[in-house]
C-alpha cells in the first residue's frame, strides 16, 4: 500500500492493521535532544483506548507503547522513532462474512478491488480506526516538541454530538474539563445529554455521529507553504487521513457563505504588542498562513458505520440483495475516541510546518 507517509520535515510513517500482530508508527524529522520515553506517549494513547467506558466499543485492549529506536539515555537521538502497540483482544471470525456481504458503510468491497482480495479484511484492516492509535503515538512527540520550543498548545474537545452542542467557552475552562467526563466535553450539561443520546442509539442498535472541535495556541504567525502545503491545505489532508471524518472547516466555515465582506473581514490591530486580527472568523489561517491569533478547527465526524440493526447489501458472490446484522464490538459514537487523534493530528502538522519554517533547530538544548 502506498499513501501512509504524512509531512516533509516531520515525517509520520503508519503501519499494521486492525487485527494484524501490532499497530504502529515510524517519526523521521525529530530533533535530537528531546527528552522523552513511553510515559510522554501513554497519557494521550490511553485517552483513546477502547474499552473505557459503556459509550465506546468493548474491545479490550492495554495498549501500552513500546519505543523501539531513536530513544537513548532518555533523549532523542535523531534517528527515526519507532513506536508500536501489540493488538491482543481479536475476534476475527466475525468478518468472515464480509467477504461475501460487505458492510453498507465500510471499504470492504472497494479495498478487495484495490487490493486484489490481497488485503487483511479483519476489523477493517488498514481502514480500521484501530490504525490511528499510530497518530496519536506520533502526535504526542509533536506535541511536546511544539510545547517545549515555541510554547504552543493544541487542545481538541466534543464540541457536538447528535446535534447538541457545548456552548462556547474560554480555552482555560476547555483546558480544565475536556477529560472530566467520557464523551470529553468541558460543558458538563452538554456532557450528560450526549451520553444519554450515544446510549439510546447503542441501545436501538444505531449509532451517532459529531464534531470535535480543536484550538492551538500561541501558533507562531506565517507557518505554511502555499500554494499546495499551505497550512489549511495540510492540515485539512491530515485530518481527512482519520477514519469517519467528513468535513473540515476553519474558523466561521460554511457559516462564511452566509456572511458579508464586512461581516467577515478579520480587522488588524495591535494585540498584545504584536500585530493581530482582532476578530478571528478566518480561524487562525490566512492565505494559507497562520495569523498568530488561535487556529480552530472543526472535525466532522458521520455515525460509526457497524451497527447492529438489520441492513441489506450485496452478496457478490451470489449477485442478490440479503439482510445483514454486523457483528462484532463497536462504537456506538466515535467522537469521544477521537477528541486525542484530532489532537495528535493538528500538532503533527504543526510540528511539520514548524520545522519546514526553521523555527525548531535540529539539535535541542536543554529540552
Amino acid at each position: 500500500m502506498s499513501g501512509n507517509i504524512l509531512g516533509k520535515r516531520f515525517v509520520v510513517v503508519s503501519f499494521g492493521e486492525s487485527h494484524g500482530r501490532c499497530v504502529g508508527v515510524v517519526v523521521d524529522g525529530c530533533p535530537a535532544g528531546l527528552k522523552l520515553s513511553e510515559e510522554d506517549i501513554q497519557p494521550l494513547l490511553d485517552l483513546r483506548r477502547p474499552g473505557q467506558s459503556i459509550v465506546t466499543t468493548q474491545r479490550r485492549e492495554e495498549d501500552r507503547v513500546e519505543i523501539l529506536s531513536g530513544v537513548f539515555n532518555g533523549y532523542t537521538t535523531g534517528a527515526p522513532i519507532a513506536m508500536l502497540i501489540w493488538n491482543k483482544d481479536i475476534i476475527s471470525k466475525d468478518y468472515d462474512k464480509v467477504l461475501e456481504t460487505p458492510r453498507p458503510g465500510h471499504a470492504d468491497y472497494v479495498a478487495r478491488l484495490k487490493y486484489g482480495g490481497y488485503n487483511d479484511h479483519r476489523g477493517g484492516g488498514r481502514f480500521s480506526g484501530r490504525i490511528t492509535a499510530g497518530y496519536v503515538m506520533a502526535g504526542a512527540v509533536a506535541l511536546k516538541l511544539l510545547r517545549e520550543t515555541l510554547n504552543v498548545e493544541v487542545l481538541a474537545y466534543t464540541k457536538r454530538i447528535a446535534g447538541i452542542e457545548a456552548k462556547p467557552l474560554p480555552a482555560e475552562t476547555v483546558r480544565e474539563r475536556r477529560w472530566s467526563n467520557e464523551v470529553r466535553c468541558p460543558d458538563q450539561e452538554a456532557a450528560e445529554a450526549m451520553k444519554r443520546a450515544i446510549l439510546e442509539a447503542r441501545a436501538s442498535g444505531d449509532s451517532v455521529g459529531g464534531v470535535v472541535e480543536c484550538i492551538a495556541l500561541n501558533v507562531p504567525p506565517a507557518l505554511g507553504e502555499p500554494v499546495f502545503d499551505s497550512l489549511d491545505s495540510d492540515l485539512s489532508k491530515a485530518l481527512f487521513s482519520i477514519p469517519a471524518v467528513k468535513g473540515v472547516e476553519f474558523g466561521a466555515g460554511f457559516k462564511a457563505a452566509e456572511l458579508r465582506g464586512s461581516e467577515h473581514n478579520d480587522p488588524l490591530g495591535i494585540n498584545g504588542g504584536n500585530v493581530r486580527p482582532l476578530t478571528n472568523n478566518a480561524g487562525g489561517i490566512v492565505g494559507g498562513l497562520s495569523t498568530g491569533r488561535e487556529i480552530v478547527v472543526k472535525v466532522a465526524f458521520k455515525p460509526a458505520a457497524s451497527i447492529s440493526k438489520p441492513q441489506h447489501t450485496l452478496n457478490i458472490k451470489k449477485g442478490v440483495m440479503e439482510e445483514v446484522v454486523v457483528t462484532g464490538r463497536h462504537d456506538p459514537c466515535v467522537v469521544p475516541r477521537a477528541v486525542p487523534v484530532v489532537e495528535a493530528v493538528v500538532g503533527i502538522v504543526l510540528a511539520d510546518h514548524a520545522l519546514r519554517a526553521g523555527l525548531i533547530h535540529p539539535v535541542l538544548r536543554g529540552a
